[in-house]
């Protein structure tokens, strides 16, 4: 009987590739982490929740969750059901979709915040924040402008509220698209 030196010779079917080994600790991170998305999908209104494609059984599950009571059994093993379902999924592309969609309100909190401070140096500075508002954004009808912030600044003068204040702003948010 000859041996043979070569250990590759000796190799089994059911020789696992070391490369392909994966330990309990790093597959229970991963589910961990995959249930931590799930637990963000739980969060999101339905609204948010349409935008992000999903498969059918996961939005189901999802829009289930919310009939259960938080902090029960009941809700830590339908989010744990929620985490093995999309254990089936690459979730790559769901969590670029919930940063989209998580940031997007930030974005839109953050274009109200920037109308308001045009619309407030509108108010204090005239027709030179005017004139530079209309370089800047072409689209805007100058004598438009001129007109509401002329009634604001009248309304102002005589008490908190101005109609003239409001209009302004939604003329600012309705024509800049940036």
């Amino acid at each position: 009987m000859k041996i043979v030196g070569d250990s590759e010779h000796f190799k089994q079917p059911y020789d696992i590739d070391e490369d392909y080994v994966s330990s309990k600790t790093t597959d229970k991170r991963d589910s961990e982490a995959v249930q931590k998305v799930g637990m963000e999908l739980v969060s999101l209104s339905k609204t948010q929740l349409d935008k992000i494609e999903l498969d059918e059984f996961l939005y189901d599950a999802i829009l289930q969750t919310r009939k259960i009571k938080v902090n029960t059994e009941a809700y830590r093993r339908h989010m744990q059901y929620i985490g093995k379902l999309m254990r089936n999924f690459d979730i790559e592309p769901i969590k670029a979709s919930l940063a989209i969609v998580l940031n997007k309100n930030n974005n839109e909190t953050a274009k109200l915040q920037m109308f308001e401070k045009m619309r407030e140096r509108l108010l204090t500075q005239g027709d030179d924040e005017i004139q530079t508002l209309v370089e800047h954004y072409p689209q805007l009808d100058r004598q438009k402008l001129r007109t509401l912030v002329r009634q604001a600044t009248k309304e102002l003068a005589k008490g908190p509220e101005s109609k003239s204040s409001k209009e302004l702003f939604k003329y600012l948010r309705s024509e800049i698209q940036d």
